[in-house]
C-alpha cells in the first residue's frame, strides 16, 4: 500500500528562533502589527509504501528521527493518509 506522509518539523518552544523573530518585526514594518510570535518550520511531504499503516508510521517516525528533524533543536508531527 501506498501512503502520503504530511510532517510539520518546528524548532523547540524553549529555543530563540531568530528567523521567526525577524519576520515578526518585520509585520508591524509592513502595518500588521497584530501579528506576534511567528516560529518558522519546514513543511515536508512524502510518499511511504509499507505493507500496513503501522508499518509506513513506523518508517515515517524513523524517517524523521534519524535524518529529517535535529531533535536537540526541533520537534515533529505527522499525519498520514493513505494515497489515492
Amino acid at each position: 500500500m501506498k501512503f502520503i506522509a504530511q510532517i510539520n518539523i518546528m524548532p523547540q518552544k524553549a529555543l530563540l528562533d531568530p528567523q521567526g523573530k525577524a519576520v515578526t518585526g518585520s509585520m508591524k514594518n509592513i502595518g500588521l502589527p497584530g501579528i506576534n510570535n511567528v516560529r518558522i518550520g519546514k513543511h515536508i511531504t512524502l510518499e511511504v509504501e509499507a505493507a500496513t499503516e503501522a508499518d509506513a508510521k513506523q518508517q515515517v517516525d524513523d524517517a524523521c528521527k534519524k535524518l529529517l528533524a535535529n531533535l536537540i533543536m526541533e520537534t515533529y508531527d505527522f499525519t498520514l493518509h493513505p494515497s489515492a
